[in-house]
């Protein structure tokens, strides 16, 4: 695992940076607080080696092992611009996955808590975050109960694609709140963005197609 930030790291995370501002901007997502919190975030440190670092700021997903990938560089910056984090709100995560996503997160001022699923990565995670000086509350155990204990959150995002709207991250939202999921079971998910009204009742927003992972429920043992 390279934990070297040089030159050559900060150079093309600049060039990826640049290349989603363009993009961002044309899609109407642009978000220029996303991306001074995706250019402070090292991507080739989530990693596994030398060899994989080279892609680590071309826009495409990447095997973290346990069948997961790191998202798209794209992906994160449309999911962390829909959230709308603000500094000390309180935000779950469901699929920690390689840290990347609460990295850039904590980044944007969250309070995180995040869950995952797989032991693999949280083993990885729950080591690699702490000593990249990011602190969040990790858990692992099932992405579609969420984090009760914690709750309730001012937003949720889902780095997974989940067959339905588990009700419980929507009960664990405060009023006001957001939640931004992929939502599909097919190879391609529909991006939503859930505001949850005073009232309880939900508007839900459509923000285009996407591919993730599966979503998986049972804890694994």
């Amino acid at each position: 695992m390279v934990r070297e930030d040089n030159l050559k790291f900060q150079g093309a995370r600049r060039r990826m940076i640049e290349k989603l501002r363009e993009r961002l901007k044309g899609e109407g997502l642009l978000d220029e607080r996303v991306m001074e919190a995706m250019m402070k975030v090292p991507r080739h440190y989530f990693f596994e080696s030398a060899f994989d670092t080279g892609f680590a700021y071309e826009n495409t997903a990447f095997n973290i092992g346990a069948g997961q990938t790191i998202s798209h560089p794209h992906t994160v910056a449309v999911q962390s611009a829909l959230l709308e984090v603000q500094k000390r709100h309180k935000v779950l995560e469901v699929g920690t996955g390689s840290g990347y996503q609460a990295a850039v997160l904590m980044e944007l001022g969250a309070k995180l808590y995040s869950v995952e699923r797989q032991k693999l990565l949280y083993d990885k995670t729950s080591k690699l975050l702490p000593a990249m000086g990011y602190r969040a509350t990790l858990s692992y155990g099932d992405g579609y109960k969420g984090m009760p204990a914690y709750g309730p959150f001012d937003r949720c995002i889902v780095t997974a694609a989940a067959p339905y709207i588990p009700d419980a991250l929507i009960d664990q939202l405060k009023p006001g709140g957001i939640l931004v999921i992929p939502v599909g079971e097919g190879e391609v998910q529909d991006m939503l963005r859930i505001i949850k009204k005073d009232d309880g009742t939900t508007v839900t927003e459509e923000y285009g197609h996407f591919s993730f992972v599966p979503m998986l429920q049972k804890t694994a043992r």
